[in-house]
């Protein structure tokens, strides 16, 4: 079932898809990643940086490197990840290892691998599945529907430039 952000979590789920498209301007997958304090205010913000050559510049594991480094224990339980796409078992790890709080996205890991077999783009070489079974009990919100569109089309161009 999609859930339906407030206006407020509306505001940094699409600060979220402008971080995904421009990853893919930057040649890089379209993933983009807004950690949010318990007051609402944008912490930390990433982008995918893959294209590199290392694949763990995933934004999530970013934010997460970056709260560990910034923020308390208390501040990181009390913040809110938003994110494009629902995290890798990597990043969900990460998230989990630093203790922060919610998580909320606009793509399941389900969706994108289905959408990306249909565009012809192999399975990454771990096996995308929710973050819940990384990270038992943490609150997971998502997909947004409202969003799916326009990151649907940020994925769809990134497999066309493959």
């Amino acid at each position: 079932m999609a859930y339906e952000p407030t206006d407020g979590e509306l505001v940094h789920l699409k600060r979220c898809v402008e971080l995904a498209a421009e990853a893919l301007e930057a040649s890089d997958e379209p993933f983009g990643t807004v950690l949010v304090g318990a007051d609402g205010k944008a912490l930390f913000e990433d982008r995918n940086r893959t294209a590199g050559g290392d694949h763990t510049r995933h934004p999530e594991f970013e934010a997460a490197r970056w709260a560990a480094n910034n923020l308390s224990e208390a501040d990181r339980a009390a913040a809110t990840v938003f994110t494009s796409g629902e995290h890798c078992p990597m990043c969900s790890a990460a998230h989990g290892w630093v203790g922060l709080g919610r998580i909320v996205y606009i793509l399941s890991a389900a969706q994108l691998a289905a959408w990306r077999a249909d565009l012809g783009v192999p399975p990454g070489p771990v096996t995308a599945f929710p973050i819940q079974e990384v990270v038992p009990g943490i609150q997971v919100d998502g997909p947004v529907a409202s969003l799916e569109s326009a990151m649907r089309d940020l994925h769809t161009r990134a497999a066309a430039r493959r």
